[in-house]
Parts: structure tokens; sequence; C-alpha cells
């Protein structure tokens, strides 16, 4: 799960009526995605204050060993990993959430020079007021920088900042991405960034279908209040009647993908009017909305997205099951 967004590319190559066009951001995805077939949402619509506190308490679910498992990464690796990167003064992250692994990174970068600045970017102004916050109560002489931005669009900002860089997109948000889009992704990054930065790269990778359907669908039902919690925004910001006792979640796990797909299925037919983006959108029993892919990794996947990103990898650091990967790539 993750902030990111790989849809709007696909949309905006769809023939839509010229009515529509005026719409920016958020409500220009909102419509084209509910009149797209199959139906579909930008999972960045996940992390209002309300999603991004239930994502939090995914992070701590038994069944979500994502966190868990990268966190034991960073614990045990994270001075390898800065010394390995160079030094780095300027760390930045994307789709920082409340950079609660992050600290691990910090903390082994102060111990290699006296002063260090962290670029948090998120398009959760809550979660980065969190990070902002946990960051100056545990490492005050650390220069905190927030940035709301949705970093999937441009990375223009990050190219004038002074200095060696070193950035992390970690919880293996890259993921959410389908292939050429996060390979697109990367490419955009790499154009920002100059000779010597690096990036550390988190990477969930393949495992037993069991596990991966239980971190996506827990027995507390976290993970459906997350994903239902994307209509309850809808109804707040776009006047919409989406009831949400109507839709289930559901996730699933596509072989040929490589991922676990997460949709919103309509229990009855149903009609829904969004009175700000005046549409009405029809449900049959049944139908979903795709609401976010998440890609599991093989290491020839990883090594084809350094690849076609323009990245070397340079060194890799997993858990002791192969679960999950962390590795530093250089521009």
């Amino acid at each position: 799960m993750c902030a990111g967004n790989s849809w709007a590319s696909d949309w905006l190559s769809m023939s839509v009526k010229s009515a529509v066009l005026p719409l920016e951001g958020d409500a220009r995805e909102v419509l084209l995605g509910l009149r797209s077939h199959p139906k579909m949402l930008p999972p960045r619509l996940f992390y209002d204050a309300a999603g991004s506190a239930l994502f939090e308490q995914i992070t701590e679910l038994p069944e979500y060993y994502v966190t868990s498992t990268e966190q034991a990464i960073f614990e045990c690796h994270a001075p390898a990993m800065v010394a390995a990167a160079g030094g780095s003064s300027t760390i930045i992250e994307l789709g920082a959430g409340t950079a609660r692994k992050t600290m691990l990174v910090l903390r082994a970068a102060l111990q290699l020079q006296p002063s260090v600045t962290f670029i948090p970017v998120d398009v959760s102004s809550f979660a980065l007021e969190v990070a902002q916050q946990r960051v100056a109560a545990e490492l005050p002489q650390v220069a905190v920088h927030p940035l709301v931005m949705d970093y999937t669009h441009r990375f223009s900002a990050l190219s004038r900042l002074p200095g060696r860089k070193l950035v992390l997109y970690i919880g293996s948000s890259i993921g959410n991405f389908e292939p050429m889009a996060a390979s697109a992704l990367l490419r955009r990054l790499r154009s920002s960034l100059s000779p010597g930065d690096s990036l550390l790269l988190g990477t969930d990778m393949r495992k037993p279908v069991d596990v991966l359907l239980r971190a996506y669908d827990d027995s507390a039902g976290v993970t459906a209040r997350f994903n239902l919690n994307i209509l309850a925004r809808i109804n707040r910001e776009f006047d919409a009647d989406f009831d949400l006792a109507a839709f289930a979640h559901l996730a699933l796990w596509n072989q040929r993908e490589s991922r676990i797909e997460m949709h919103l299925r309509s229990l009855r037919p149903q009609c829904v009017r969004i009175n700000a983006l005046n549409l009405t959108v029809d449900f049959a029993a049944g139908e979903t909305i795709h609401t976010e892919n998440s890609y599991k990794f093989t290491p020839a996947m990883l090594e084809a997205l350094a690849f076609n990103s323009g990245l070397h990898i340079e060194q890799t650091w997993c858990d002791e099951r192969d679960w999950f990967a962390v590795t530093l790539l250089r521009v």
C-alpha cells in the first residue's frame, strides 16, 4: 500500500467527452476512473487523515509482515546502507508517511556527519506532521523540511537541492505501479539526481499466497476499513452518496501479473450520485472498483526494473526468509 498512483497516465489516454476535460487533479481521476470499464480509483485517494491513520494500524497488524520485516532489515543494516550510499547529507523520502523506519537511517547518517537534512515527501499533510514531530522529538539535530506533493509526476524540486542525496523509496511503494509505470517513475527520479546520488528501494518479494492474502485481508478488518475509506472520502469531498455497507473489501492474488489486487465489490445493484462531478454511476451486483495493485517481486523482476530505469544495483539486503529486499541503486 502506498501513496503512489499509476492510473492517471493510463486514464489520460482514454477517449473522454470534452465536457470533462476542464476538471483537474482528484476530481478528474475520480470521474474518469468511475466511468472506465472496469471501474477503478487511484490509490493515492486512500491517504486522507482517516486513511493515513488506518494505514498506521495496518502496519502493526500481525498478518501484515511488510512493515515489521523491512523494519528488521533496517535495524540490522541501516549503518551499512548509509555508509555504502556515501554519507549523504540530504536524505529524501518519497511517500514518507510517518517516517517510523526512516529514524533508523537518520540515526545512522548522524553517526557519519554532524548534521543531516531530511525532506519527507507525501500527499498526506497529516502523515508529514506526524513525521516532523517524531524527528523533532527524537533527533533535534536533523533539519526537517516536509514537502506535500504528488511525487509521481514531478521531481524538479529535488534537482535543486545541494550536496549528495540519498533517496528512500521504501515500504514497497514501487509495487503499487505497473512495471512500465514503475520504470518511468524511477527514470524521472534519476533525471533529477546527480552522478553519485543513490536510492534505497524497498521491494516486497514473492512468497506463499496464503501469507499474501492474509496480509491484505486481515482478521480484524482494518484493511477493509482502509479500502472502504476511499468511498467515504469521495462522499465527503465530492458530495456523493456511496453506501459503504453496500460494498465489500476484496483482495485477490493475480498469479500471471505477480500482484495482489484490492477491489471494492458491489453487494447489490445500485446507483450512486456524485453531485460535485454531476455524475451518476450504476453498479451491477458483484461489479468491482479496482483500488490498488501491489506487485510482488522476484530477483529477475528487480534487476529488470533497475535496468529499465537506468540505475545500477550496488547491493541488496534481505531478511532471513528473503521475504523483503532493500536495494541500493546508484545514478
